[in-house]
């Protein structure tokens, strides 16, 4: 999955309540840490960049991942936008064109 980008576009997974978008999404890190497979990049743009800051029960997740050579990438705007920069804990703070880079260099993309 070295050659994979993941796009998060929700603070969570899928079209369902808050609470089992965010069970699923952590569900998903878990299995992705147990099986030993790490994509290439997670990108976090619009409500997905929520999953990256203080606060988030995701991160020892992302830390991990971070950690096994995944590159998470973060949206400026939209971090800027929910005013959360300063509460970025794991990940790059990037821009659109990091976002588009990571998409253009994977062989898959997929969005969750």
């Amino acid at each position: 999955m070295q050659d994979t980008a993941i796009l998060v576009t929700r603070a969570g997974m899928g079209h369902a309540p808050e609470a089992l978008q965010l069970k699923l999404f952590a569900t998903y890190l878990k299995l992705l840490l147990a099986n030993n497979t790490t994509p290439g990049a997670i990108c976090f743009y619009t409500d997905g960049v929520k999953l990256a800051v203080e606060g988030s029960p995701v991160l020892e997740s992302l830390s991990e991942l971070e950690k096994r050579g995944c590159h998470l990438v973060l949206c400026q705007t939209c971090l800027n936008f929910f005013g959360l920069t300063e509460k970025v804990t794991v990940g790059t703070i990037g821009g659109m064109g990091d976002i588009l880079a990571a998409q253009v260099t994977a062989a898959k993309v997929i969005a969750l």
